[in-house]
């Protein structure tokens, strides 16, 4: 299995009145490598669609220990399960190479145009099958 890794900075308005990193900023961090994944990684395969439309059925997360402002955390995700018409992706971020959080999405391709769900096609298989936990 391959892991996707992504680098994202930690932004002073991220951080809550305890000087840590607010407990919902922690799903915009996830975003933003979600993003990077199916978007920019994606892209640079050749493949567009899912940029056409992935909605977000469930989330769930474990914080193991605050994250303070400074260096840019290091965020891990793969594909723990993948459905016919849905995909969770699993995600690991690390603070100073120290694991902080844990978390899950459960991932819907979505037809933006028409309304529906979807299901995944050939190639968005494909571009998941790598990441795919064994």
């Amino acid at each position: 299995m391959t892991r996707f890794s992504y680098d994202a900075a930690v932004r002073w308005s991220d951080l809550d009145a305890y000087g840590h990193v607010n407990n919902a900023r922690f799903l915009t961090l996830y975003e933003e490598a979600r993003v990077a994944m199916f978007f920019t990684g994606a892209r640079a395969q050749g493949l567009t669609s899912f940029e056409a439309g992935i909605v977000i059925s469930r989330h769930e997360v474990d914080y193991l220990r605050p994250v303070d402002y400074g260096e840019a955390v290091r965020i891990e995700l793969w594909i723990s399960e993948l459905r016919a018409a849905s995909f969770t992706v699993s995600y690991e971020l690390f603070d100073e190479d120290v694991l902080a959080s844990r978390a899950k999405s459960v991932c819907v391709p979505f037809n933006l145009a028409e309304q529906f769900p979807r299901r995944l096609t050939d190639a968005e298989r494909d571009f998941l099958k790598p990441y795919l936990e064994g």
